[in-house]
């Protein structure tokens, strides 16, 4: 007999081996058709298999369907093999490479002699629905790796073979087949193709075969797909909301950056542009002076020496940036962390001066591929509102904690208040003994547990020498962005001889804590502007006010009522063109400035204005003063 334990803790018995499939029926017609796969085993040991798995001793077992997270994965991927599958029936010639799950969706390379165009995806869409539709069943089957290589090559799927090749002699490899298609796959997918039925294809972009630029451009063909109709058209519609809300366009709209040809990965910023990264700057600025950060600023290029001895050169040698000088050897610093270590090495520190807490806005540039750049959010030169905290194993939880409370307070002011944690804990290759893993992933934990935060663990995705917290926000559309991070390093401090003089009298090594709550400027500037779709708090609108009037007789009046404004602080801009003021008005709105003022003669002779707020919202006649009093109520919202 053979028992299989549910995850209600029930129990079945069957006389012998037994498929996930089998086990499904036995409970309930319902589920066994909603099943796509089953979890067996449980805890690390855990795996997700086929529903034509045969499980031949006891086991655990969790039949996974649509609604799980796992079920989702599954269909994703075996709608990727489906893209595949169309692709050959419409054009045998072409070569199919690989085909993974990725976010929201999946891709497949393929290489044909000539671009698809829209039309083809339009087709190859239609024919994924016409092979779900058939329900064909995907049977698995397992050959050696030289007979699987040989197979491929048999039908010139020269991709594959290599893919195969690479593999180790004498192991075996899985492979999948519905209908007239077969693809090499560890699995697992869905039990038929009439399980795939919300799908769409979004566009098709250049890959190289294995990301190298010197070999062949592929053609990657990107989809996305769900498990409901309904899930599906949600997902279509966000992105047609992201669209309207891409910092790139509202970029080029609202007059605030470009990207140039002459500098990519760089960013030209407008002066509208500039402002809003002058306020987001000094808003940071503030948060160092007034929890505890002395601000420093450390060179931008630094000799490779030193990024050899921090363990840089070895690891982003090929996104550093070099220079020459005088037969010595430089480095554009791709982070700040050495230069912060050689300004605490200055003057010798005691446990009394610990935790110091730097912080700097920092210039790093980093030589990322220019087919991974985007907007601002990817670039090679950005500027961090990077922080390091040199203190001691004891203090760490206390400084995670301040953090943290910190951290969210800030994401609070920026119009952010979903927030996910994650613990990254110690991978398998790692430096530092088992004892001080243990101290700084509960220090860690402990933080997040204390600052009320509930958290993910994250097993084995930690620095080989040391845990780290991410801190992922939620936009306004619930994509994630992963800004923050606090993260235990005491390797690079003890690489680069920082110490202090302990209670004892004998030197020690500080732990230093890597610390950023925004992250890259330019990257969270791009997340602003499409979480608020341009429309940006009044705090932080480049122009805050517009003042427009109607005719050149109220000209002086405006000016008087501009400059009474700029003199309170306030961002201002006076239009005092000789256009309809239903233009005027028209095109302010468009640059979604927050308050409008328009002056007449009525408004000149009383020493009023009359306010227009964003979202095309009347607020009437009113004496200056009150819609100064009205916007510096607006203003203290941030505190």
């Amino acid at each position: 007999m053979i028992s299989i334990q549910l995850p209600d803790g029930s129990r079945r018995e069957f006389p012998g081996p037994v498929t996930v499939a089998e086990v499904a029926a036995s409970i309930g017609a319902g589920l066994a058709k909603a099943a796509l796969a089953g979890r067996v085993g449980t805890g690390d040991a855990a795996r997700v298999v086929d529903t034509s798995h045969r499980i031949e001793s006891d086991e655990s077992l969790a039949i996974i369907t649509a609604k799980d997270t796992a079920g989702l994965e599954v269909i994703r991927h075996s709608s990727a093999h489906l893209l595949a599958y169309a692709v050959k029936s419409l054009f045998p010639e072409a070569q199919v490479t690989i085909g993974p799950v990725i976010e929201h969706g999946f891709y497949y390379d393929f290489s044909y002699k000539r671009p698809f165009t829209p039309d083809d995806l339009v087709a190859i869409e239609k024919k994924m629905t016409e092979l779900a539709n058939k329900d064909e069943p995907v049977v698995r089957r397992v050959l050696p790796r030289d007979e699987a290589v040989a197979y491929f090559k048999s039908l010139g799927e020269h991709y594959k073979a290599e893919i195969i090749a690479s593999i180790p002699a004498g192991e075996d490899v899985s492979l999948y087949a519905e209908g007239a298609f077969t693809d090499l796959c560890r699995g697992p997918h869905v039990p038929s193709t009439g399980k795939l039925k919300f799908f769409k294809l979004m566009k098709v972009a250049g890959a190289y075969w294995r990301g190298d630029h010197r070999n062949e451009m592929l053609q990657r063909v990107y989809g996305t797909a769900w498990a409901t109709k309904d899930d599906l058209q949600k997902y279509l519609v966000m992105l047609e909301e992201a669209e309207k809300r891409d910092h790139r366009k509202l970029g080029r709209e609202l007059d605030l950056f470009h990207i140039d040809e002459h500098s990519p990965g760089t960013v030209f910023w407008h002066p509208k542009g500039w402002t809003l990264w002058q306020e987001v700057e000094q808003y940071m600025r503030r948060v160092y002076r007034d929890n505890g950060y002395l601000e420093v600023k450390g060179p931008q290029i630094l000799d490779q020496g030193l990024w050899e001895k921090t363990g840089h050169w070895d690891k982003y040698r090929e996104n550093m940036f070099v220079t020459e000088s005088e037969k010595r050897d430089y480095a554009l610093k791709p982070m700040n962390c050495p230069g912060h270590i050689l300004i605490y090495k200055q003057g010798i520190k005691s446990y009394r001066d610990l935790p110091l807490r730097f912080g700097e806005f920092g210039q790093c540039h980093r030589n990322e591929p220019t087919g991974g750049l985007h907007g601002i959010m990817r670039v090679r030169a950005f500027t961090q509102d990077d922080g390091h905290i040199f203190c001691t194993e004891d203090q760490i939880q206390a400084e995670v904690i301040a953090f943290t409370t910190l951290l969210q307070k800030v994401y609070k002011d920026f119009g952010f208040t979903d927030i996910l944690y994650k613990l990254s804990t110690r991978p398998d290759k790692r430096i530092g003994t088992e004892e001080s893993w243990d101290r700084a992933e509960h220090a860690l934990a402990e933080g997040l547990r204390a600052s009320g935060c509930d958290f993910e663990y994250l097993p084995g995705e930690g620095a080989f020498y040391g845990p780290k917290i991410e801190y992922t926000l939620k936009d306004a559309l619930g994509r994630p962005w992963q800004c923050g991070t606090i993260q235990v390093d005491p390797n690079l401090p003890e690489r680069l001889d920082a110490e202090f003089v302990g209670e004892d009298g004998v030197r020690h090594h500080p732990v230093m804590l890597h610390r950023a709550i925004v992250g890259s400027l330019e990257r969270f500037i791009g997340i602003l502007i499409e979480q608020h779709a341009g429309a940006l708090p009044t705090w932080l609108a480049p122009v805050q006010v517009s003042v427009l009037n109607i005719t050149d007789a109220q000209a002086d009046y405006a000016r008087d009522v501009a400059k009474t404004l700029q003199k309170q602080g306030l961002r201002v801009s006076l239009d005092l063109r000789n256009e309809k003021i239903t233009y005027k008005i028209r095109e302010h709105s468009l640059q979604k400035v927050p308050y409008l003022l328009v002056v007449g003669d009525k408004e000149r002779a009383s020493g009023t204005v009359a306010v227009r707020a964003r979202g095309n919202q009347d607020l009437g006649v009113m004496a200056l003063e009150a819609f100064s009093q009205k916007v510096a109520a607006d203003l203290s919202t941030l505190r």
